[in-house]
């Protein structure tokens, strides 16, 4: 009854998908505001993203367990769908722009300036994944729901609080954290090592994952561990968007109950020098 085992794989659990989706962001967004955008425009996403830090946590669960939730229940082939949609659409408008546009056409934007290009591309296909594909595909091969397939046709449960909702929202939540630092730690790269890597011929690529990525690695480690150390704590997220289910299940459809949402939980009722206190 008091084991430890589902409130120890809980907690890992919900951190290591929380990580698995901010991990990426963070630091991919971190090398290209660090080392290709235009200063300019840094001055406005670095402190844009940093502020997303202030957000409350409760707000976030809030909104992760009452809207998020249902959201993804309904469109749950939507969801994994973006995933492969949004890095294709993305590709596909680079290989249009650098091989189908005209060079005078292309010259009028700044180097640095891709990703205000990229902000239609990236809210076009969403929408036309969600409103139009998302739907048909959930039709055509899961009758019409794609969590109801799951649990009937192939036994595999499904709660509409789960891991895959924690970790979007947590992730959402720690993201701030690990791009702040890492990019603090690409930026302050000495810039002699780029400009003499530049100028022995190197690629701006080649460059970054050979000279600027060695040199800010430790930044870059340091960010990740204190992302990983905000979601073993984090307690509001989880205690909305998990269903504080005490299981064992590597399922992601799934809910768990980590250590932080069971203290916050259970303390207030426990009774002082029981063993379950």
């Amino acid at each position: 009854k008091y084991s430890f085992v589902p409130l120890a794989f809980g907690t890992l659990k919900a951190a290591f998908y929380a990580m698995l989706i901010s991990v990426p962001l963070a630091i991919m967004a971190a090398i290209y505001t660090a080392q290709f955008m235009t200063t300019r425009m840094r001055r406005v996403v670095k402190p844009g993203i940093e502020i997303m830090e202030a957000l409350p946590t409760v707000i976030l669960g809030f909104i992760a367990g009452l809207w998020l939730a249902p959201l993804v229940e309904h469109n749950l082939a939507g969801v994994f769908l973006l995933l492969i949609a949004i890095p294709g659409f993305i590709l596909g408008f680079g290989y249009l722009w650098q091989t189908r546009v005209p060079a005078s056409l292309r010259h009028r934007f700044p180097e640095g300036w891709e990703s205000i290009l990229l902000i239609p591309v990236v809210v076009l296909c969403s929408w036309f994944i969600f409103s139009v594909v998302g739907p048909l595909f959930e039709h055509w091969f899961f009758s019409g729901s794609m969590s109801t397939w799951l649990r009937e046709g192939l036994h595999i449960p499904y709660e509409q609080r789960n891991a895959v909702i924690v970790g979007l929202a947590m992730g959402f939540a720690i993201i701030p954290t690990i791009f702040s630092i890492a990019e603090d730690a690409l930026f302050a790269v000495p810039k002699h090592l780029i400009q003499g890597s530049l100028a022995l011929g190197a690629t701006s690529w080649q460059t970054l994952s050979r000279v600027v990525l060695l040199t800010a690695s430790p930044g870059i480690f340091s960010a990740v561990m204190i992302g990983f150390g905000r979601a073993i704590g984090e307690t509001m997220i989880v205690l909305m968007a998990s269903g504080s289910t005490p299981i064992t299940s590597l399922n992601p459809f799934e809910g768990m109950r980590p250590l932080s949402v069971n203290i916050a939980t259970e303390m207030p009722e426990s009774a002082e020098h029981s063993t379950h206190f």
